[in-house]
């Protein structure tokens, strides 16, 4: 009787410790496959880097370097155009529209953490972004006033350059830029933390997602070549969960608080496209544009029915509308 309940015990002993060891050996070879991951992930980026001639021009501001696109006619008016939040390669996103603004010298500057540009920076606050991007301008000569145009979480970046700059701006054109909510309650400021995605992105579990589903990177759009496409795959893996990006993210509510009640000076021409996704958000959206430019003298709200990135699907409309928007109000491009 006692030989049995002791038999009974040291089996119920053993099967705990076979679980630990089988739980051992599963994370193991997870931990295995990760690190294997990872190392595919360093040599295939390092392999597509050393084989891709990078686009654009750096150029030295306070803290790094920024890389510049340029397209069109350099005797144009100038058109500046800033990406969304965490685009991988803005000189390549914005290649449908550029091409359309043929007449015009579009210069593309890709901010810290994008595109070619260092990928590390000061924090992301509106000032930096807008003393860099004037650096960037300023070193480039590019001449005043230049139309200043954004995509998405841009819209923060130029409200706020154009009240800092505004004798050199003449004209701003947000494509479905992001607005600050109004409100009056405190914000904390971004504490240091882990950053995941960069971590994430070193597993290599990224690329091995974009291999499987590549629509998840890819624009949706007929608009770019073959070669940007590739491009821009490669980029996206490159500089996935950046630290300049991840600063900029964790930044999105104080920099919205920063402007709280700060509108465009009266007299700067302003067009803003809307994207009219069929949803509920479209009469939102419009009525928070309309809102932010009530004191605008000239000002033009225009919906434009498509997605959040309008500049990959409706180029041709958008640059019919600026063409006009910009002839009313004296900028046009030459030839």
């Amino acid at each position: 009787m006692f030989r049995l309940k002791e038999e009974a015990d040291a089996g119920a002993t053993l099967k705990p410790r076979r679980g630990l060891r089988r739980a051992r050996f599963v994370l193991l070879a997870l931990l295995g496959l990760v690190l294997v991951a990872a190392a595919v992930n360093v040599l295939a980026e390092a392999r597509e880097k050393a084989t891709t001639a990078p686009y654009g021009e750096r150029i030295a501001v306070d803290g790094g370097s920024l890389n510049v696109m340029r397209y069109g006619n350099r005797q144009g008016t100038p058109v500046v155009l800033l990406s969304g939040l965490g685009t991988p390669a803005p000189g390549l996103d914005f290649a449908p529209l550029a091409r359309e603004l043929g007449g015009f010298d579009v210069i593309v500057v890709e901010g810290f953490g994008y595109g070619y540009s260092d990928m590390a920076a000061d924090p992301r606050t509106n000032e930096h972004i807008s003393t860099e991007l004037h650096q960037v301008l300023a070193t480039l000569q590019v001449p005043q006033p230049y139309v200043l145009a954004g995509h998405s979480i841009a819209g923060f970046y130029l409200l706020d350059y154009a009240n800092r700059y505004r004798p050199e701006v003449a004209a701003v054109v947000g494509i479905d830029a992001s607005i600050p909510k109004p409100g009056d309650e405190p914000v904390a400021e971004p504490q240091p933390g882990i950053n995941w995605t960069g971590i994430l992105a070193a597993t290599g579990l990224v690329r091995a997602v974009a291999a499987v589903a590549p629509a998840v990177v890819d624009p949706q759009s007929t608009a770019f070549t073959e070669d940007e496409l590739r491009r821009m795959r490669m980029m996206s893996l490159w500089n996935f969960g950046n630290p300049a990006v991840a600063d900029e993210t964790a930044r999105i509510a104080t920099n919205a608080q920063s402007l709280r009640g700060v509108v465009y000076p009266a007299d700067l021409p302003v067009l803003a496209f809307v994207a009219d996704e069929g949803s509920d958000r479209t009469a939102g959206k419009v009525a928070a544009a309309e809102n932010l430019l009530r004191n605008v003298a000239r000002h033009q709200v225009l919906t434009v029915q498509g997605g959040h990135y309008l500049h990959w699907t409706q180029a041709p409309l958008m640059t019919g509308a600026i063409r006009e928007f910009l002839a009313a109000t004296g900028p046009a491009p030459a030839g």
